[in-house]
């Protein structure tokens, strides 16, 4: 799948059971080798995992999701849909120009 054939973005938030460093090690070599992850954070708190998904349309969406949820481990997932994005590459300190 090419960017440009990408049409939908999506935060999927991910909490695993049991939560034990095997576990998340052999989530996060999953979910890396799937086409339709750009990017994987691992996470402290209630949640373990925020993948960024990158899918053609909401029938894309839903197989991916239906494939993803096969996994024993997952016990939550919450997935969202981007309308729009606004990307920031520089930080300002507050009150100054760099």
């Amino acid at each position: 799948m090419t960017a440009a054939s990408t049409n939908r973005s999506a935060p999927s938030v991910i909490r695993l059971r049991p939560p034990d460093r095997a576990v998340i090690e052999s989530f996060r070599a999953f979910v890396t080798g799937l086409p339709e992850v750009l990017s994987v954070f691992v996470m402290s708190g209630s949640d373990d995992f925020l993948l960024h998904i990158a899918v053609a349309d909401n029938d894309h969406l839903s197989g991916f999701l239906d494939r993803l949820t096969q996994r024993r481990e997952i016990v939550d997932v919450r997935t969202s849909v981007i309308f729009d994005h606004f990307r920031r590459t520089v930080v300002t300190p507050p009150g100054g120009e760099g």
